[in-house]
């Protein structure tokens, strides 16, 4: 193994996928967004009813800075209920951060990184539309 070491900084934002079941679960992750927004500065992506792109089934985004990791990925996983969720890095290499150095809670579901690029410029979270009223 002799690669270089990857530096921190490459990680521009994090992304947050939630996944759902439009006809079973959708209560339980609107009920999560809310809650979301009501604690953390974050960018919330709208509702994809079905897949879209590399991701299996119903979800919605979450777009957020490097700062607020470490309250924002705890707060999910004590309150993903049965809800799936991809926590991924966006750096250069899409497909990288969507399949080899991505973190999951409850149930991993299969990513289709196929189509996904390896280079190029990585997302940036945008404005954040939430604005936080209580403490995480």
């Amino acid at each position: 193994m002799n690669k270089a070491v990857r530096a921190i900084g490459e990680i521009v934002i994090y992304h947050a996928h939630i996944y759902y079941d439009p006809e079973t679960t959708r209560a339980a992750a609107e009920q999560l967004r809310v809650r979301i927004g009501e604690r953390f500065k974050v960018r919330l992506g709208r509702w994809h009813e079905v897949s879209v792109g590399p991701h299996p089934q119903a979800m919605f985004q979450v777009a957020f800075e490097t700062e607020v990791f470490p309250a924002l990925v705890p707060f999910l996983m004590l309150n993903h209920g049965d809800l799936s969720i991809l926590i991924h890095t966006n750096t250069a290499d899409q497909q990288r951060d969507h399949v080899r150095d991505a973190l999951w809670i409850g149930a991993k579901l299969q990513v289709k990184a196929s189509g996904l690029p390896t280079e190029g410029p990585p997302n940036e979270a945008g404005e954040p539309n939430t604005t936080p009223t209580l403490a995480a």
